[in-house]
């Protein structure tokens, strides 16, 4: 029995997919974006999240932290020089899943993983929405909002208007 286990074992051997979590994590660094099955993307998220964090610093410990997961020298310096520079004020949740639909073979669900700061489509739809927060922590600014409704209210125009409509009445 499994109980407890979370780890998805992909149907291969850890040296395997040790590798095969390698290539695709170097593959979505150069290239931004991956078509694969639903269930590599999420092992892949699992495993290039935190490689994605560690480049935050730029150290010589966190380059070779990094190298010893990706084997791959010119995925590293992508990774440190380019990517890590796009990334640097998001405060995680770098990747995201697209479901694409099944496989025609074998009927597997397919998706495109990809970097969230590389797709330009939806940071031009959701551009400014996103460049206005600049915290994940709820605050008051429903407040401010009804605040500064009721201000524009109680200016001496709008009760001017008010006066000039009841008169005409």
């Amino acid at each position: 029995m499994r109980h407890g286990k979370k780890f998805n074992h992909l149907g291969r051997t850890a040296s395997h997919r040790k590798a095969m979590l390698s290539n695709m994590a170097s593959s979505l660094i150069m290239h931004k974006r991956l078509s694969t099955t639903v269930a590599k993307a999420k092992a892949l998220r699992k495993f290039v999240e935190p490689l994605l964090t560690k480049a935050k610093s730029d150290t010589t410990h966190s380059r070779r932290t990094v190298f010893a997961y990706l084997q791959d020298k010119e995925s590293v310096k992508e990774l440190f020089d380019e990517v890590s520079a796009k990334i640097a004020a998001r405060p995680g949740g770098y990747t995201r899943i697209l479901k694409t639909g099944y496989r025609l073979g074998d009927n597997a669900e397919m998706c495109v993983i990809e970097l969230v700061d590389y797709n330009e489509d939806m940071l031009t739809t959701t551009g400014a929405a996103a460049g206005a927060k600049k915290t994940r922590r709820r605050t008051a600014s429903k407040k401010k909002g009804a605040e500064s409704t009721e201000a524009t209210d109680a200016t001496p125009e709008a009760e001017g208007t008010k006066e000039a409509t009841k008169d005409v009445e």
